[in-house]
């Protein structure tokens, strides 16, 4: 992501040699500063947390409403899951 550098902020974090080594191989495999590669697994790992809690909303929204699945249906959904894996692993 090309931003302006006004509005661009620094973090500094510590890191242990072999994650700093590991860090340092892989931005320059990808021909990027570790800057700039720290930068980019930063936004990813916050797009991805960012994206996992609008999943647990949608379920704590949807409890909320009372639109539940009875544990006895869950429980047989699941039972009969792993009765076809069984099967399915055992021929």
């Amino acid at each position: 992501m090309n931003r302006p550098a006004a509005l661009m902020k620094s973090i500094a974090v510590p890191l242990d040699a072999d994650t700093l080594a590991l860090v340092e191989k892989l931005s320059a495999s990808r021909n990027l500063t570790v800057a700039e590669f720290a930068a980019e697994a930063v936004r990813r790992i916050a797009e991805s947390e960012t994206d996992f809690d609008a999943f647990i909303q949608v379920g704590i929204d949807a409890a909320d409403r009372g639109d539940l699945i009875p544990h006895e249906e869950v429980m047989a959904e699941l039972d009969a899951m792993i009765a076809k894996h069984r099967a399915r692993c055992s021929t």
